[in-house]
């Protein structure tokens, strides 16, 4: 895998916290050249770069909020002048912002969600494909959750319906992009714990319950997740594309 990854040029989404560290971590780790997209980590956007900068990679830490057209375009522009190009892309921005059930969804939160989730994802690619379709091979792996496979927990209606449409993306963009040589997978994280989501949005108490039914008998962390990530897209000349890798500890294995 990090042979296939040197010298990789790679944009990551929210790649200075949580899961999204832990793929910009990998990266670095494996010789790829990295753009990291922060919206509030702008320190450990910097740190990561810097990171990169002395193993003698590419790096650049950009700011950004996706939901607007004009910053998701000039993520992209500014990644691919720093990095001379782009071969994987990873599209790792999301967030629950808050539990609500539906009589508790304004239209407005409803579109935030979705802004957040689905519409970020869609700006930032669609800049992207440009560049990835120059390439002969090129590889995008998209975020999106258990949730949008099983629904999720109570107030969780509008992100799981994101994360679902996440789903239905990936499987559409493979069929379009392929034959320009251009990979679309996803995954999809169940109980990721020790991120800044699961400590908002996550009790004690339903993590436990959570855990009791994983047949694993364990959450999950950051780096199960980001390993799935790199294999997906290190796999950039592979035969797997359109699919949603599940990962959740045995959970959800439909």
């Amino acid at each position: 895998m990090k042979n296939k990854l040197h010298k990789k040029k790679v944009l990551i989404t929210a790649g200075a916290q949580g899961i999204g560290e832990a793929i910009t971590k990998q990266f670095i780790e494996s010789g790829a050249d990295v753009a990291i997209h922060y919206f509030s980590s702008a320190e450990r956007a910097n740190q990561l770069k810097e990171e990169a900068i002395k193993k003698g990679q590419q790096a650049v830490a950009i700011g950004g909020d996706l939901t607007k057209e004009a910053d998701a375009n000039a993520l992209v522009n500014q990644a691919v002048e720093v990095l001379g190009g782009l071969d994987i892309l990873i599209n790792n921005a999301g967030s629950l912002v808050a539990r609500k059930r539906l009589h508790e969804i304004e239209t407005d939160f409803w579109n935030e969600v979705m802004d957040i989730n689905m519409t970020s994802m869609m700006l930032v690619t669609r800049a992207a494909t440009p560049h990835l379709i120059k390439n002969e091979q090129s590889s995008i792996v998209n975020l999106a959750s258990l949730a949008g496979r099983k629904g999720g927990h109570a107030g969780s209606l509008a992100y799981s319906t994101s994360k679902g449409a996440i789903l239905t993306f990936t499987r559409a963009l493979s069929a379009e992009f392929g034959p320009q040589g251009v990979r679309v997978n996803a995954v999809a994280p169940g109980l990721i714990l020790g991120t800044a989501f699961h400590n908002t949005h996550t009790t004690k108490a339903s993590a436990e319950k959570t855990i009791a039914g994983i047949p694993v008998q364990r959450a999950g962390n950051a780096d199960d997740v980001a390993r799935a990530v790199l294999y997906l897209a290190s796999e950039y000349d592979g035969f797997i594309t359109g699919a949603t890798l599940d990962i959740n500890g045995g959970s959800y294995n439909m």
